[in-house]
């Protein structure tokens, strides 16, 4: 493997890479996460439709992590401003789990992965903020990128 770290220059300094002579492309990207229950902890929120004292949890976490992935160059310093073309968050129960995904689209010089496990991220911890009153056993996975296209690389997991 012949590659190097893109924010680190020479002198070990962290810069935000300069994209300025890239071309514009469509790109897109999509990760996903888990937040595990106890059983019985799932079984009761299921029982209620995901339906807590503070609102719906899914549709909660779906706009907090919408409100994330537009914010993701104020969170992670070196990221840039991309104006994005679409989000979408999808969380679906599975198995003692609510599976998340985030797909995020631009047009631009630079890629949307951070911004969508940025979405992840945010909506699983959402979802453990709406829950936590219940259990503290909840736990939060497999946050990674699934596959994005556009630029010089494309990923697929």
């Amino acid at each position: 493997m012949n590659k190097s770290l893109s924010h680190i220059d020479e002198s070990g300094n962290a810069v935000m890479v300069d994209v300025s002579g890239k071309s514009i492309s469509e790109r897109s990207a999509t990760a996903m996460g888990k937040v595990l229950f106890p059983s019985d902890v799932f079984e009761k929120l299921s029982a209620d439709d995901f339906l807590g004292k503070k609102g719906s949890i899914i549709q909660t976490a779906v706009i907090a992590g919408i409100q994330a992935v537009k914010k993701t160059a104020e969170l992670i310093p070196l990221c840039h401003h991309i104006n994005l073309t679409k989000i979408n968050i999808d969380i679906r129960p599975e198995e003692d789990t609510l599976k998340i995904n985030c797909t995020v689209k631009c047009n631009g010089k630079t890629g949307v992965e951070m911004e969508a496990l940025t979405g992840v991220s945010v909506a699983a911890l959402t979802i453990y903020d709406m829950c936590k009153a219940v259990s503290h056993d909840i736990k939060i996975s497999e946050i990674q990128l699934e596959q994005k296209t556009g630029g010089e690389n494309d990923f697929s997991r």
